[in-house]
């Protein structure tokens, strides 16, 4: 791989790395949060995603449902830009709100819940991204915690249905990705 297709790989990384020393000296914390890493991991992931005919304005990412992050993701969104477009954060509470979004994370009270999330969204070009209940439903990115680090999994059969194009770069960082690459 050439040395531009690996400086972005290690910004994702660098990304989640500072995420984790910010929270690691803050005073609040003895450790780098998980969720913090994973507000950090949001923030990027929609640099490494293609859309079907997105046109001008904002792109939304939304969190549908619970909301895990506090302040976290709202900092780690703050200025961020995609394509030279703005990456907006907005918080809504079912699928009725999430029509202009192109990233969800999407988390229910239980796992029904995170499911019936999950299919409002089915038809939608709209990537989900869900956290790590075990056995759970889980959307096109799942995140888990693996030997410490928070890692995810990559549905690409899924995101391939929606029409959205997944990047290698990311997939490359994924533990595990389903369907072609």
């Amino acid at each position: 791989m050439d040395r531009r297709g690996a400086l972005p790989i290690r910004a994702l990384g660098r990304i989640a790395a500072a995420a984790a020393l910010v929270c690691a000296f803050s005073p609040a914390a003895a450790q780098p949060s998980d969720v913090a890493v994973k507000a950090a991991f949001l923030s990027k992931f929609p640099s490494y995603v293609a859309w079907p005919g997105v046109g001008g304005g904002s792109l939304n990412l939304c969190v549908i449902g619970t909301d895990p992050f506090g302040r976290l993701l709202d900092d780690a969104v703050r200025g961020q830009q995609v394509g030279g477009r703005p990456l907006q954060l907005r918080k809504v509470a079912d699928v009725h709100g999430a029509d202009d979004c192109q990233i969800a994370f999407v988390q229910g009270s239980a796992a029904a819940g995170t499911t019936a999330l999950l299919n409002g969204l089915r038809n939608k070009p709209v990537l989900t991204v869900t956290d790590g209940r075990s056995g759970g439903p889980q959307g096109m990115i799942h995140f888990v915690i693996h030997d410490g680090r928070v890692r995810f999994h990559i549905n690409n059969a899924q995101a391939a249905q929606h029409r959205l194009a997944i990047s290698s770069r990311l997939l490359g960082l994924a533990l595990s990705v389903k369907g072609r690459r």
